[in-house]
């Protein structure tokens, strides 16, 4: 089911959940997964985006081989908060991700989540082409801790 409103997407998950967080480009999906405690967002991998149907299937692999809960979806909003083609593309892949499985999808705002994966990846002077390789997965692991703080915070308050 997805969930336009995060508080509602928090609510739908059982405790102690494995998410996995998504940044979908145009030619890559950035993947990223949580521990149980929802602690902390990893990096995981960059899958080649084909066609949806070889996509879905790449990341249904990683959510039973890795048993998550929940799926959160980067949502690439304007700067002024609107949405744009981006936008309704992100939601059209979430729809159809949604027919093939029964978890709970929702949407955090990944407004500047590469540039905050490509600032810390020159921190740590990671080179062109190494960062090239891992841009997408790191901005998925900004997107996905931003959705556990939240929900850390839900519950804190």
């Amino acid at each position: 089911m997805i969930h336009d409103e995060f508080e509602s997407f928090a609510a739908a998950l059982p405790d102690m959940s494995a998410l996995i967080g998504l940044d979908l480009g145009d030619r890559t999906i950035g993947v990223s997964v949580s521990d149980r405690i929802g602690a902390v967002a990893t990096p995981l991998e960059t899958v080649r985006r084909k066609k949806f149907t070889v996509d879905a299937n790449r990341l249904l692999e990683i959510i039973r081989d890795r048993n998550i809960d929940g799926i959160v979806l980067g949502l690439p909003r304007n700067m002024d908060g609107t949405e744009g083609p981006r936008c309704q593309s992100t939601r059209a892949f979430a729809r159809n991700l949604s027919r093939l499985t029964g978890l709970p999808i929702g949407y955090w705002d990944e407004r500047l989540s590469t540039v905050a994966a490509e600032k810390a990846l020159l921190e740590a002077d990671t080179t062109r082409k190494r960062r090239a390789e891992v841009i997408d997965h790191v901005a998925a692991s900004y997107i996905l801790q931003g959705a556990l703080d939240r929900m850390r915070n839900l519950k804190d308050g």
